[in-house]
């Protein structure tokens, strides 16, 4: 299945295309980036891409608390597939778009450009293989749903939509935004109840987290859930709800961001050359099979 061939309510070329908005809404100056200056990072002056607004008109308007129930109780029970890793990285390289003219490399080489980068910093294998793993929800693509349900910045539903997030001024057209049960600052949460008792919006951080949650420690499952919480770790927008033990972890997030948005490069990793280390990396982390 190509990227084309997706939903109707899948306004972008290329999933690529919403990380490449990241970069520009997000320049960063360092190390990371191997092969793009930081110049090419910082280019203030392309507008931003009708696709990409599009694609977050659909997902503030849809993101609703209800939708994202339903969203836990139809994926979560994990009865569509079993597969190896390395199976489930075959089917999730379906998604190369031939279209996109700013890459031909696999979704598999994208996520071992981000794990590779972590490994060459020295951090733990743990973050190592949340790097490999982080985008594998992306599967979601191919069970048939829409872009605006899989991929985006993330953020809580249940509670009032922060002015922090990227093209807030959607959320008028979502039902929750003129429900009072979820249109005040706290919604149906209590002051600083931590976000292990918030419901975020869906997409493949909340599937990927929930599939791994049983294998990584604490810190790693941090970066799986929350490392497209823009609004929060860039911006500090739901303090209000974050306890002490959020603040910590998201030290980790904020770390593994930086890797996730800045290690593309047109350049592919060497997997013969890398398939040893990988293949002991997840035999000693995850089941021979994963239930997706």
């Amino acid at each position: 299945m190509s990227v084309q061939e997706l939903s109707q309510f899948s306004p972008l070329q290329s999933l690529d295309e919403w990380e490449d908005d990241l970069l520009r809404r997000y320049p960063e100056p360092g190390t990371i980036a191997k092969e793009k200056s930081v110049e090419a990072f910082r280019n203030y002056e392309a507008p931003a891409r009708d696709s990409v607004r599009e694609f977050y008109k659909l997902n503030h308007q849809y993101q609703t608390f209800d939708f994202v129930m339903q969203k836990r109780e139809e994926f979560l029970s994990f009865d569509r597939k079993v597969m190896t890793v390395w199976e489930a990285f075959d089917f999730l390289n379906q998604l190369v778009d031939d279209s996109d003219p700013d890459t031909d490399l696999s979704q598999f080489q994208h996520l071992l450009q981000t794990s590779e980068a972590v490994r060459a910093d020295g951090h733990p294998d743990w973050m190592v293989l949340a790097g490999l793993m982080h985008d594998m929800g992306k599967v979601l693509c191919l069970f048939g749903e829409p872009q605006w349900a899989v991929v985006g910045d993330t953020f809580p539903v249940g509670c009032a939509y922060s002015d922090k997030i990227v093209y807030h001024e959607f959320f008028k057209n979502n039902p929750d935004f003129e429900n009072e049960k979820y249109n005040t600052k706290f919604g149906i949460y209590a002051p600083n109840c931590g976000l292990r008792n918030v419901h975020m919006s869906w997409g493949h951080d909340e599937y990927i987290y929930a599939m791994m949650k049983d294998y990584l420690p604490e810190p790693a499952l941090y970066m799986l859930r929350y490392h497209s919480f823009y609004a929060q770790h860039r911006e500090g927008a739901y303090d209000h709800l974050m306890d002490e033990h959020d603040h910590k972890m998201f030290a980790w997030v904020r770390l593994f961001n930086s890797y996730d948005l800045y290690s593309k490069s047109p350049t592919p990793p060497d997997w013969n050359k890398l398939q040893p280390y990988y293949e002991e990396l997840v035999n000693k982390y995850l089941p021979k099979t994963l239930r997706f």
